[in-house]
């Protein structure tokens, strides 16, 4: 499976393709940040997070891409820059009909470190060793962004299996057409 994370933000997107599947060693594709000016308006800004993520998508070519889940952060300006490049980043793979999962900074940090709570080192120094690298990506962006294709390599197929699960459990039954019942317990 390959997979783009993106860790949305409207200065720094981070973007980084791991290929892999769980339980084997992973691998890191290309790692980078999707940069723009803070000074720029923001219509020109979101139009340089789709153009940087498009050409991410266009060299990759990823089959699934994993968004940090936005959270309510006490900065509104920042978690609605946030909520914007995560939109842009969906959308850039709806229209490619590429399937976006979202996941939470929590459990990246799980999925990669053991712990929700783990801080951005942490976080960088597990990415380091899961792909085999000589030091952690800079800035924490990207490699956020790599933690984020981990997280979703490890994470969705125990993710389909119970979707599927829910799916089965929670669908109609379907049962035989018989005739209605009378009063008198007849067919009609």
């Amino acid at each position: 499976m390959r997979v783009l994370g993106v860790d949305p933000g409207l200065t720094r997107c981070g973007v980084g393709v791991v290929e892999g599947v769980a339980g084997r060693p992973l691998t890191m594709l290309g790692v980078g940040v999707v940069r723009t000016s803070a000074d720029a308006e923001l219509g020109q800004r979101l139009v340089a997070v789709e153009q940087g993520i498009e050409a991410w998508l266009d060299e990759h070519r990823p089959e699934c891409v994993a968004v940090e889940r936005v959270f309510s952060q006490h900065n509104v300006r920042t978690v609605m820059g946030t909520a914007q490049a995560s939109a842009v980043a969906m959308l850039c793979a709806a229209r490619r009909g590429i399937p976006v999962a979202l996941h939470t900074p929590s459990e990246v940090k799980a999925a990669v470190t053991g712990s929700g709570r783990a801080d951005k080192a942490q976080v960088g120094a597990m990415v380091t060793r899961l792909l085999r690298l000589d030091a952690p990506p800079r800035p924490a962006d990207a490699a956020d962004a790599l933690a984020l294709a981990i997280c979703h390599i490890w994470r969705a197929p125990a993710q389909n299996r119970l979707q599927q699960a829910v799916a089965r459990h929670t669908a109609k039954p379907t049962y035989p057409v018989t005739a209605p019942i009378t009063s008198k317990g007849r067919t009609a």
